[in-house]
Parts: structure tokens; C-alpha cells; sequence
């Protein structure tokens, strides 16, 4: 089974302050160098790599290491133990930087149909294995989310409430209209959604659902709601107590196919 994705709730405070750090080209070309290097490298070698002294250097690279890029630690290069105190070293960290506004979310979209590939059934087609997968992850993050909070039993306000965080981690941009009801402004999948939007507008639906019958939340559902410029669901009033099955939205009441690629224009 393909792992859950983490989100780190400052994600994008986090890659935005890497990014920024990059921005001086001193950084940026040490940094290049100790990534192309595959080892460990001297603050002698990273500041030579760039022509600029080595009290600069070490100033640049511990910025580095502040933000992620680098790890420093003190090892003698080639392994070989000498008298006196060992050099500082720095290497690239594994760490990815993606930055985006308004905030995407490719990754979870592949990592859902790559889910999708390896479990399909004899008996579905590509896009119900897709869409099932985006529901059972919703719910096991739901589940997740419960377990870790404990909230006990959920109307559709405090459930709002509950989902708001995770909506708000992946980008969503929800906002609360009335107390039980939550527009999302921002579609994370987007423009990936234009391309295929009967598809991945039906995964984003079976996976808010999902979600809320993860975190049992009471009298709220996830339905397809179209506007130009948001996402194609709404949170809004509902009976889910039965735990229903998320709709497709190619058998969405009032639903086409004409009507999904009407919003594509959206973020």
C-alpha cells in the first residue's frame, strides 16, 4: 500500500524561507557545488568553490544549514583520524522545495493514482479504482485525524471546524459562509483539473467525503459545486449519519461533462 502523505503545517512558511535564503547567489552557488559534490564538504572547499573568504563562507552555509539545505557536522575529510580538533563539514540535506501560490497538490493527486493503478479490480474501471482510492485515503486520514483529537461526537459546526486545519494544510482556502457551510477557494489540483475534470473533481469529492466519514462528522457531505476560479466542491449541510457513497460526477444530479469543463478556467 502506497504510504500517507506527511504535511508539515508551516509547509509552505518553511519553503518560501528556503527559497528566500537561495536568493543570494554566494548561497546558491555553494549550495549547487555541495549538492554536485555527493560528500561532505570543508567550509575551505565551499568557499573556494565561489572565490569569497572563509569567515563569508561559513556565515552563507550556516544559513544554509538554518534552513534546511545543509547539515553540518564535524568529520576529517577521507576518514582518517589527525591530531587536533576536526573540520566542519556540510552536506545536502534531502530535503525538497516546492513553492507555489496558491498552493498546489500534484503529489497527493499521483500518490492517489498510483494507489489507484496498483489496487484496481478486475471488476472497475480506471476512473471508479480512482475514485475509491481517493475515498478510502480520505478516510483513513479522517480516522487518523479522530483518533489523534478525540472529539467525540461532531455536529456539522464543530465538524466544520474539525476539517478546517486539514482543508486549510492542503491548500484549500476554505472559508466558512454560514456556520455549517464551507466554500473552498483555492482547488489544489488545479491545472490538472482542467485536463481531466470529470475525473479529478470526482476524486476531490470522494476524498473530502472520505474524509468526513473518517472524522465522523455528522450532517455535513461534500458535493459538487462548481465556480469559476474555486474548487468544484462545498462542504454543506447534509444527512451522512447513513454514511452514504460519494457521487460520481459523471451521475451527479444536474452534473455534465460540458458543466466540469465550464469552471477549468478556475485556479
Amino acid at each position: 500500500m502506497v504510504s500517507e502523505p506527511t504535511v508539515s503545517a508551516d509547509a509552505a512558511g518553511t519553503a518560501i524561507d528556503s527559497v528566500s535564503v537561495l536568493s543570494d547567489e554566494s548561497r546558491r552557488r555553494m549550495f549547487a557545488f555541495i549538492r554536485r559534490a555527493r560528500r561532505a564538504v570543508t567550509r575551505d572547499e565551499a568557499a573556494a568553490s565561489v572565490g569569497i573568504s572563509r569567515k563569508l563562507a561559513a556565515f552563507h552555509l550556516d544559513k544554509l544549514v538554518d534552513a534546511g539545505l545543509l547539515r553540518a557536522y564535524y568529520e576529517t575529510p577521507g576518514g582518517i583520524r589527525k591530531v587536533g580538533r576536526r573540520p566542519k563539514v556540510y552536506e545536502a540535506t534531502d530535503a525538497q522545495i516546492t513553492v507555489s501560490i496558491p498552493e498546489r497538490r500534484h503529489e497527493l493527486l499521483a500518490d492517489l493514482l498510483l494507489d489507484a493503478v496498483l489496487t484496481e479490480g478486475a471488476d472497475e474501471s480506471a476512473t471508479q479504482a480512482a475514485v475509491r482510492s481517493a475515498e478510502q485515503r480520505g478516510r483513513r486520514m479522517g480516522e487518523a485525524a479522530r483518533e489523534e483529537t478525540r472529539p467525540g461526537r461532531l455536529g456539522p459546526e464543530r465538524g466544520l471546524t474539525a476539517c478546517e486545519r486539514l482543508l486549510d494544510r492542503y491548500g484549500y482556502e476554505p472559508v466558512r459562509e454560514t456556520p455549517t457551510r464551507l466554500r473552498l477557494r483555492n482547488c489544489p489540483f488545479h491545472p490538472l483539473a482542467a485536463r481531466a475534470p470529470d475525473l479529478v473533481c470526482g476524486m476531490n469529492q470522494a476524498f473530502l467525503s472520505g474524509y468526513l466519514n473518517g472524522l465522523q462528522v455528522n450532517g455535513v457531505q461534500a458535493v459538487l459545486a462548481p465556480e469559476p476560479g474555486e474548487c468544484c466542491v462545498r462542504l454543506e449541510p447534509g444527512d451522512t449519519d447513513g454514511d452514504p457513497a460519494p457521487v460520481s460526477p459523471q451521475t451527479a444530479p444536474g452534473r455534465t461533462t460540458t458543466s466540469a469543463a465550464e469552471r477549468s478556467d478556475g485556479r
